[in-house]
């Protein structure tokens, strides 16, 4: 496992921008499985104030100094200005997950000094990893993957 994975799951505290009312929304389910494996979590959302009984926040200036890291999973023509206003923030760790990246975006990433992780899916790491997941992480830590 890389030092910057390493580094974002010993966070406790992440912002995640991506929920949704849909709870199918790869944001919301990784919003509730990060809140059930213990990370404290604050739900980012520009247009809501409450989704599903969770408080939202309207942008990651609201948590910032609550929140230690940022994990994006929205499309990925929305995830420039995300990074952005991370920035501006103050939040240097930021996850996209899997399907939000793109080249410009990891490109962005770089030129605003922020340390990313992509191309990865945060339940495969952040701690304890169940069910599918640990099957998963086993067979990337076999492909060296991992």
């Amino acid at each position: 496992m890389n030092t910057s994975i390493q580094n974002f799951i010993s966070k406790k505290r992440i912002a995640v921008v991506g929920i949704s009312r849909n709870k199918n929304k790869f944001g919301t389910a990784a919003y509730l499985e990060l809140q059930k494996r213990g990370f404290d979590v604050f739900a980012i959302h520009p247009n809501e104030t409450e989704i599903n009984g969770v408080e939202c926040y309207p942008d990651l200036k609201s948590v910032s100094g609550q929140a230690d890291a940022v994990f994006i999973s929205i499309p990925p023509k929305s995830v420039p200005p995300v990074l952005k206003e991370a920035a501006d923030a103050g939040f240097k760790l930021i996850w996209l997950q899997q399907g939000a990246e793109s080249t410009e975006a990891i490109g962005y990433a770089k030129e605003l000094g922020l340390e990313l992780i992509s191309g990865k899916c945060i339940l495969m790491y952040a701690p304890p990893v169940t069910s599918f997941h640990k099957f998963h992480q086993v067979i990337c830590k076999w492909t060296g993957t991992f």
